[in-house]
Formats: structure tokens, sequence, C-alpha cells
């Protein structure tokens, strides 16, 4: 990882740009009559380059959520060894050949989806005696060809993983379908968050997440908003 210094004009942008969402975050949540310390904001870095994840970082940012297990080894080891107090949530689909890596790396998994993984989640985190916290994603869309336990399932798969498993299951995430109305669906997670005495909701992103604060999000997942357009390259 390049050591080049992080360009002030950068950094300067990205704290704005996080001061900005932490505001909205603000506003939503005096709507809602919330406090908005109870939301956290989980700064997403798929894509990014690193000088801008950086610049966060040098910003006060040490929430971050990341998709890809490959990506993240690629940067955070080194932001850990020289920024303290990191959190690294991974929000994307976990297969099992990576649950090893994933349970090294991160804090918290958000994408619990099956009974797989969960098993073997358990297993590896026993054998590095690691607890880390899960979230149960629930595809509220019931999309094909989105991860996440069917809504019909999703009880019995939160009594599976906490009970047979002895997961911490802390919360449940959603990501709703492009072309619905979102707050629909965070109004479900939130009801299936209820019936289970689960505490925390993700749910939320750069387009969305005011309206998620407003239906009770405690995590929001926020990436365009605070860093730009992602570069594909």
């Amino acid at each position: 990882m390049s050591a080049d210094p992080v360009d002030p004009h950068l950094v300067r942008r990205i704290a704005d740009n996080i001061d900005t969402v932490r505001a909205s975050i603000a506003k939503a949540a005096g709507a809602a009559e919330r406090n908005p310390e109870t939301v956290t904001l989980i700064a997403v870095g798929k894509v990014q380059p690193l000088e801008r994840v950086e610049a966060a970082l040098m910003a006060g940012q040490r929430v971050f959520g990341e998709n890809r297990v490959q990506e993240a080894k690629g940067k955070w080891p080194d932001f850990r060894a020289r920024y303290e107090g990191i959190e690294l949530h991974l929000i994307g689909p976990l297969q099992t050949n990576k649950v090893r890596e994933a349970v090294e790396l991160f804090d918290v998994i958000q994408t619990v989806d099956r009974p797989k993984l969960a098993r073997e989640l358990a297993k590896e985190m026993e054998k590095q005696g690691r607890r880390l916290a899960c979230y149960i994603q629930v595809n509220t869309g019931e999309e094909e060809q989105k991860a996440g336990v069917a809504p019909a399932e999703a009880d019995a798969f939160i009594a599976e993983c906490r009970d047979d498993l002895g997961l911490a299951v802390v919360g449940l995430m959603c990501i709703p379908p492009v072309d619905e109305t979102p707050a629909l669906h965070f109004a479900m997670l939130r009801e299936i968050a209820k019936r289970n005495a689960v505490a925390n909701l993700s749910m939320g992103m750069s387009g969305d997440f005011e309206t998620a604060v407003e239906m009770g999000a405690t995590h929001v997942r926020v990436g365009t908003a605070i860093f730009g357009a992602r570069d594909y390259d």
C-alpha cells in the first residue's frame, strides 16, 4: 500500500461530505423523535481509491463497510496498523470458502443469509476464539438475484442462528428493490426485528438513508454520498 501523503483538500472534502451526511441523519432522527447518536454511519469503501478511504480515516470516521473479503484484505490490515478504533463490517455476500478470512478480518458480519454459512461461521469463530456480531440479511423483496433469507423464513432462521449455533445475532439487514418504495421494506424489516427482539437495523444507503433513519435504522451504509462516484476501471 502506498504511503504517499493524502491531499489535504481531499481530506477536507471527505470531511465535509461526512458532516453533511451526519446532519441529514440528525434531521431525519429529529423528525422521528429519535436521538441521532443512536444511528451509526457506516462509510462504504467498496471500489474506492485508497486515498479517499484514508481521507475519511483522517477526518475521524472509524466505522466502515466492505463488500468483498479480498478487497478488504488489501487495505484494512495496513489501516488498522496506523489508525486506532476501526470497526469493519462485511456488507456483501460471503462465500463459505472465505469464512476463515472474514472472521480474521472483520468485526461484524452483516450478511448471514443461509444455514450452511451460519454453521461455517459458528465453527470458524469457535476455532479462532472470536465471537463476531452478526446480522441476518433478509431479502425483503424476495428477488432471485439477491442474497438474503425470505421474510417468511426469517423467524426460524434467526432462532436457528441464536439457539442452535450460538451466533451473536445483534441485527437485521436488507437491501430494498431499486424500483420499489424503500419505506415498505424498512417497515417489514423493523417488524421482523421487533417480534424477534433484535436490536439493530442496518438499512438505508446513499439514496434513502434519511427514510431508513425515520423508519428506525440503527446503522446506515453510505458510500457515494461520502466518497463520490466509484471507480470501476
